[in-house]
């Protein structure tokens, strides 16, 4: 091959190469621009979200300067008011002897002793009214209630027996007694001072508050309740029955409940016939039975 024709082949190498280089430069080129470009843009969004959040935050000082100056409004006119009632109520006379003050009874005290109150200031009278009673010590009365509970599924269980007697606790509003086996009886599997049962006996205010909150507060809460049977007397003035589920009672939370179980209730009356203690339980608010 001549020198000429190597000296052709180099420059068309040389051109080859050169074109390659602009192509390359061309492109970094491009790149760069493009970069450029999108920094540019996310500078812009940048400044765009900045700009969105200072407003917001400014928006939202001013929420609560309005919110506080309202608050201040309403606390001012709260005030005002107060002092111009103060102002209007009568002064107490200060010549009024010591032993004419009386005290208030909280409200709350005042709802706990209703059932009570209502008995002896209404009941009692139409009661005498009705039966024809002439003395007032002749109206019968609830003399005691009695609950209780068995614990034959859990008489080897400490831990279920204490979550049990803290169930009746609340219900009852008065600590319970547990009940202890007298004698041992190997076809029931029983030892002796093996504990049976819970029992408390509740009496006075207590007494009425429990029998306030059955008829008002649980057997309403009863599934499917269409009234206690008017057919549980048993002969001499008391009445007994059972309720299924402690659950009715609000004062048991559902959710710390090992076990749905019930318990008896027995109502014991001064009342010499039924006929007179179901007038009596009646009176007080027990929903019986439609005969």
């Amino acid at each position: 091959m001549s020198n000429q024709e190597n000296q052709v082949i180099e420059e068309v190498i040389t051109d080859k190469e050169k074109k390659a280089e602009q192509i390359v430069g061309e492109k970094e080129t491009a790149d760069i621009v493009a970069e450029e470009k999108a920094t540019a843009k996310d500078a812009e969004l940048a400044k765009k979200l900045a700009a969105k959040a200072e407003k917001e935050e400014v928006e939202k000082v001013a929420l609560e300067e309005a919110r506080a100056k309202e608050r201040a409004k309403k606390e001012a006119a709260g005030r005002a008011a107060a002092k111009a009632e103060e102002k209007s109520a009568p002064k107490k006379e200060a010549s009024a002897p010591a032993t004419s003050k009386t005290i208030e009874i909280p409200k709350t005290i005042e709802a706990r002793h209703r059932l009570k109150t209502r008995f002896n200031k209404e009941i009692i009278p139409i009661l005498m009214k009705e039966k024809g009673y002439k003395n007032v010590n002749e109206v019968p009365k609830i003399h005691k209630i009695v609950l209780n509970m068995r614990l034959g599924d859990i008489k080897d269980n400490s831990k279920s027996i204490q979550l049990a007697q803290k169930e009746l606790d609340q219900i009852a509003g008065q600590k319970t007694v547990i009940v202890k086996a007298k004698k041992s009886v190997a076809n029931f599997k029983l030892r002796e001072n093996q504990p049976i049962g819970i029992k408390v006996t509740l009496r006075g205010n207590k007494m009425y508050e429990f029998f306030d909150r059955l008829v008002a507060i649980a057997l309403p809460r009863v599934r499917d309740f269409r009234g206690v049977s008017p057919k549980s007397f048993d002969g001499r003035g008391n009445y007994a029955m059972g309720i299924k589920e402690q659950i009715t009672f609000p004062e048991i939370s559902y959710e710390t409940v090992e076990k749905v179980r019930g318990f008896d209730i027995a109502i014991v009356t001064t009342a010499k016939t039924d006929d007179e203690a179901k007038a009596l339980l009646t009176k007080l608010g027990m929903p019986y039975k439609a005969n």
